[in-house]
């Protein structure tokens, strides 16, 4: 198992008689150090495009991999969500029942639905094996879908209740066996901008009307009201995110015959990750800052981060948990300790806006994408730039690695998709 040394935040790459020399530290002096293990497996970074795929004839808005890797969905301003062969690297499936801009999608970790969500407000769910809708669209906002997040697999399987935020205020959890929404979280004023369904069975929304709500899932009461943020609250992260995402699907790329066998994994996963301290959760603001909180714990936050210049657009914790990377208006990518919230570094190179942010599997490499066209691939352990990807026309809106690190998708304002390999 590879380890990784820090003292006081900063990486012991050499000695620690050479450390202990270069910063003239007293050899009385006890010195704490914290050491992390680091992922077995490697990713390697991605180079190249390996294929430009069209097939969308309006702005793609969202893309994501499936939980196992094998499949990919995006959505898109042509109103259709498509369904992507990643094997042959063409179109497979266009699902079409829209009646407005595709603006969000979600894949069940179990890999059995696809949820999209419009500027009509309306939701609907896909079967990925055959592109076909399963059962009616749902209805039930007054406005735009802004995200959507599934009741995690160790919680419940197989998937069947996901969780929905729109620019009406609300969130609604709705049910794909029943077909209907059965529960709606309704307190906050404004329009709900975020929302993730944690790992421990709550669901977090976070606001334009400045807080972030914790609610309980058996009968939608409000647990807990998080306040500090001066203006809208723009992104939510956890830090258990990305195996509540995964579910039981590792780097592996192992398949499952039942429910239970999936429901059983994921839990094991999910306990390993979360190890013994609380599920942790980074918010990001149109107020330049972000919050550390740990929800179970307080409702006052742990640490407040500053440093962005611009509103704070996402916020990502490393699939470790041991950092969280922040993408803004202000042009850079910013790094902090995922458990203290202290600032570690601040990757520059980007000449517009970072609309969004996806780690490697291993936590060790960050990517961007901007509004200048390009994706950017950082190195967590060099705090350097370790790729530049251009080959968009035009802005890039929505970025993903696979859960594998085999590959890379992008998309954006030029209606093509990227996939990027190593």
């Amino acid at each position: 198992m590879p380890y990784a040394f820090y003292i006081s935040d900063q990486e012991l790459v050499a000695a620690l008689g050479l450390y202990l020399e270069k910063h003239k530290v007293s050899v009385e002096k006890v010195l704490t150090i914290v050491y992390q293990p680091q992922a077995v497996f490697r990713i390697r970074p991605v180079t190249r495009c390996s294929s430009t795929i069209a097939g969308h004839s309006e702005a793609v808005l969202s893309v994501s991999f499936s939980p196992d890797s094998r499949h990919l969905a995006s959505g898109s301003g042509d109103t259709t969500v498509r369904f992507w062969d990643l094997n042959t690297q063409t179109p497979q499936f266009t699902c079409k029942g829209h009646k407005n801009w595709v603006l969000c999608i979600a894949w069940s970790p179990d890999c059995k639905h696809l949820v999209s969500g419009s500027k009509a407000g309306e939701l609907q769910c896909w079967d990925p094996q055959t592109g076909q809708p399963s059962g009616n669209p749902l209805y039930g906002h007054k406005k735009w879908i802004t995200g959507m997040s599934w009741e995690p697999v160790h919680l419940s399987a197989p998937c069947r209740r996901f969780v929905s935020a729109s620019k009406d205020g609300d969130a609604r959890i709705w049910d794909v066996t029943l077909r209907k929404c059965v529960i709606v979280l309704s307190s906050h004023t404004l329009a709900v901008t975020c929302v993730k369904w944690g790992g421990d069975g709550v669901i977090y929304t976070g606001s334009q009307d400045c807080t972030i709500k914790v609610w309980e899932t058996k009968e939608g009461k409000l647990i807990r009201e998080l306040k500090g943020h001066g203006h809208w609250v723009n992104s939510l992260a956890l830090s258990t995110e990305y195996v509540l995402r995964t579910g039981p699907f590792d780097h592996t790329g192992r398949q499952y015959s039942s429910p239970e066998e999936m429901k059983k994994v994921a839990l094991e996963r999910y306990n390993k990750m979360k190890g013994n301290g609380p599920e942790r959760l980074v918010s990001g603001s149109d107020d330049f800052t972000m919050f550390l909180w740990e929800p179970s714990v307080s409702k006052h936050p742990k640490t407040r981060m500053t440093g962005h210049q611009q509103l704070v657009n996402h916020v990502y914790f490393s699939p470790d948990g041991q950092w969280v990377a922040s993408a803004s208006f202000d042009r850079s990518v910013k790094l902090w300790n995922g458990i203290t919230g202290n600032f570690v570094a601040a990757f520059r190179g980007h000449v517009g806006p970072v609309y969004q942010i996806s780690w490697s599997a291993d936590s060790r490499l960050l990517l961007s994408g901007s509004k200048d066209s390009t994706l950017k691939v950082w190195d967590i352990r060099s705090k350097k730039l370790k790729q530049d990807l251009p080959g968009h026309a035009d802005e890039v809106f929505s970025v993903d690695w696979s859960p594998d690190g085999e590959k890379v998708v992008s998309g954006g304002k030029d209606k093509v998709l990227k996939l990027w390999m190593g």
